[in-house]
């Protein structure tokens, strides 16, 4: 995945690191509008691309940005499927403080898998996906951000998008595994950037950030594109008493739209994603089961407290 990839020698970071992240000030996350935000998008349907579901919950997260974002915008293209089918997608990108020359990027996928190609009865494997924490969570959290971050705002512009067509990459029932055909909506962003010569000074991506049982881990696409950031990260959530959650551990590279973000668009990008320790991300990955049964605000709530304390430790209020 990264053969061929030059290192970036410099990493573009902001101010000093305050030696006490407990004391930044940030806005108030309420776990209850989270997760409502999240149970809106699988009330819905199954949000796959091209369903009535799928356009209505775009429409929905549109005009819910809108109350909170100065610009909201609409990015449509066309994906070609790991089978040859096409697909249409929309990419949603919601702005704070657009004129800021500085920024920072705030990403998570939207749409919820066509096959649930992990479930453990087979009779499931082509059966769509609900998508509650692999793909809702990191929205859900995300617009929650937004709502309360417009009432706070940071001294640098901030910009949320929604990535569509992330999680249709080649199933396992399949004859064969390309890279490529994961993460089209990120891909087709990064190679069309929804501004000219957009760029940010960092970004995070947030994908299943909902579990009962947290676990994130310095991934290695993080680590090598993003390596200032990443310690930065983990050393806010330490110093917020979540370093059992945070896990201070190196694991392997995840394919997943920060690495576009960083290879394409060459902005510095963590990847918040669960890591389970195990061979899959969380139980119920991939499988029908990944409803809002199994969907822990509490837990969207610390990932975007550690998130906030970066943005507003390096961009206070003005």
């Amino acid at each position: 995945m990264l053969a061929g990839c030059k290192h970036k020698t410099t990493e573009r970071q902001t101010a000093s690191q305050p030696t006490d992240y407990t004391k930044v000030a940030v806005p108030s996350f309420s776990t209850d509008s989270a997760y409502a935000f999240a149970a809106a998008q699988l009330a819905f349907g199954y949000r796959t691309p091209g369903s009535k579901a799928w356009e209505k919950c775009a429409e929905y997260l549109a005009t819910q940005m809108g109350r909170w974002c100065d610009t909201v915008m609409i990015q449509p293209f066309k994906a070609t499927l790991w089978d040859g089918s096409v697909v249409p997608g929309r990419n949603i990108i919601a702005s704070l403080n657009p004129s800021a020359d500085k920024r920072v990027l705030l990403a998570a996928h939207w749409d919820s898998r066509l096959w649930a190609d992990h479930d453990p009865d087979d009779g499931n494997t082509r059966k769509p996906v609900p998508g509650a924490n692999d793909g809702a969570s990191g929205v859900a959290t995300l617009m929650e951000m937004a709502r309360t971050m417009s009432q706070m705002p940071p001294s640098v512009g901030v910009d949320f998008i929604f990535f569509d067509v992330e999680d249709q990459g080649q199933p396992e029932w399949s004859d064969r595994y390309e890279d490529n055909t994961w993460c089209k909506g990120s891909q087709h962003w990064a190679q069309n950037r929804h501004t000219p010569a957009y760029t940010a000074v960092y970004g995070v991506l947030f994908d299943m950030v909902g579990t009962d049982a947290p676990r994130f881990t310095k991934e290695e696409v993080s680590r090598y594109y993003a390596p200032g950031l990443t310690d930065k990260m983990w050393n806010v959530a330490a110093a917020l008493g979540f370093g059992n959650i945070f896990v201070a551990q190196n694991t392997d590279a995840i394919l997943d739209d920060h690495l576009y973000v960083n290879q394409i668009a060459g902005i510095p990008m963590v990847d918040i994603v669960q890591n389970s320790g195990t061979t899959s991300f969380f139980p119920h990955w991939h499988t029908t089961t990944d409803n809002l049964d199994n969907l822990n605000a509490e837990t969207m709530s610390k990932v975007a407290t550690v998130t906030m304390k970066t943005i507003y430790g390096d961009y206070p209020c003005k």
